[in-house]
């Protein structure tokens, strides 16, 4: 017999919320049956309209607030705009971490069945806000203006905003100023709905340890009108700016970045330093948004990786050579790959303008370029992955099982995917001796995690 879903939609009930989803959500449960709602936290009791039923859950509005928990932190309803993307704002610093590592620890023991290895405090950070080097937002119009800023949830409602706590003080000045140059210009924002308009997105880019910043215009078509006055006026009012660049993305689509880009002034890159190796950035490059807690996240891999300077380290998704050329200044060689072409031009570069002669790198799906390694008598002391959050694909962690390489070192941004990658090699002959988590991103769902594992 099929059981009754206890509420239905536009239900006006009291809760008791006991658990966070990872997005954040409440989680409070009647007669069983779970309903998630968002900006509530464990322990609150409120009022709520079910807005949403499926066969095993629902959705709610928060309609009233009863009982706050003591971890609550209020937001004044006129600064709500400066929190947008920041899931967790409404829960104190100390209980974000609390409820981070905590989706670790549970993850490991229900994904990954690991019940021996040791899982650290989580590292976060002193000053948990303004920590974003980049950002990137839409752009639309309201009441004949151009605005910018970000998307309501679950909707492509942009609400305008001129700044954001996760964002640097310099980013925000960045998008603030383009804005306002926009708007003076008469440039034409894009319209979704309809597919028109000129100015899909602004992008800023800043480099913290050197201060350079790099504007990126994305556009629906390749003419960009106002194009000298726009260089004109964001060079005057950012006197920082080393680089601005048009992309061109005509497509109807979610992607930001399209496949044309052309530099309007100043160099094509900006550079930056994570510890003392130095890189450049180009629009399109993969680079960790917190600078400060990225030197955290390293400095652990590496710890982890226990080079002596006699290793060959296989560096999998290295991206623009950020943890391959960090590794290669304890081991003796570093074999970096990864499947995006540009990426791999941009460490080539990178590994050039640092002067390090000890990593190659190679463009390819990790899996297939590692068997070839290993089949041309590359044998790997440490291997590294850093996936993306869907994290490893099977036929690299087959790869690795079949390689046994001593240690490896998994750098996740998803404990769910790291968890169950952690049992295929645990079954595969490795052990998992310890985790550290880091926030890399304060206010938000979203925990690193460093793992050391050796072959057992």
């Amino acid at each position: 017999m099929e059981k009754t879903i206890p509420v239905s939609k536009n239900d006006v009930i009291d809760v008791e919320f006991e658990d966070l989803t990872h997005d954040g959500s409440g989680v409070a449960k009647v007669e069983g049956y779970p309903i998630f709602v968002p900006y509530v936290l464990p322990g609150e009791k409120a009022q709520i309209k079910v807005t949403k039923t499926n066969k095993g859950y629902g959705f709610g509005r928060l309609m009233e607030l009863k009982e706050k928990s003591i971890d609550r932190v209020e937001v004044k309803k006129e600064d709500a705009h400066k929190y947008g993307g920041s899931q967790l704002h409404h829960l104190s610093y100390e209980g974000q971490l609390k409820f981070k590592e905590k989706t670790v620890r549970e993850v490991m023991a229900r994904i990954g069945k690991l019940k021996d290895v040791t899982i650290h405090p989580i590292i976060g950070m002193e000053q948990p806000l303004h920590y974003r080097n980049k950002a990137q937002v839409p752009v639309g119009e309201k009441d004949g203006k151009l605005i910018a800023g970000f998307f309501r949830p679950r909707s492509h409602d942009i609400v305008d905003t001129n700044e954001s706590i996760i964002q640097h003080p310099a980013v925000n000045e960045a998008i603030q100023a383009v804005k306002e140059i926009c708007n003076e210009l008469g440039v034409e924002p894009y319209n979704e709905k309809h597919h028109q308009g000129v100015l899909r997105h602004i992008m800023a880019r800043y480099a913290k340890q050197t201060g350079e910043l790099m504007i990126v215009l994305i556009t629906r078509a390749a003419r960009l009108p106002q194009k000298n006055n726009l260089v004109e006026e964001i060079t005057a009012r950012l006197p920082h700016v080393k680089s601005i660049v048009h992309n061109v993305n005509s497509k109807r689509t979610n992607v930001i970045m399209g496949e044309k880009t052309k530099v309007l002034w100043g160099n094509d890159v900006i550079y930056d330093y994570i510890g003392d190796v130095k890189f450049a950035i180009s629009p399109l490059s993969f680079y960790q948004i917190n600078p400060d807690q990225t030197k955290v996240l390293y400095s652990k891999a590496l710890e982890f990786a226990g080079l002596t300077g006699e290793e060959t380290v296989i560096d999998a998704y290295c991206g623009i050579g950020t943890i391959s050329l960090s590794l290669a200044q304890k081991a003796k060689h570093v074999l970096g790959v990864e499947v995006v072409p540009e990426a791999i031009a941009d460490a080539r570069r990178n590994a050039l303008i640092n002067e390090i002669n000890n990593v190659e790198f190679e463009v390819g799906e990790a899996a297939n370029v590692i068997s070839e390694w290993y089949q041309d008598g590359n044998r790997a002391d440490v291997l590294v992955v850093d996936p993306p959050r869907k994290g490893c694909e099977e036929t690299l962690l087959n790869t690795i099982i079949e390689m046994k390489p001593k240690k490896v070192v998994y750098v996740s941004c998803n404990p769910a995917t790291l968890a169950r990658d952690l049992r295929i090699l645990e079954d595969g002959g490795y052990h998992a001796v310890e985790i550290q988590p880091v926030d890399m991103f304060p206010m938000t769902t979203h925990c690193e995690a460093v793992v050391k594992l050796v072959l057992s």
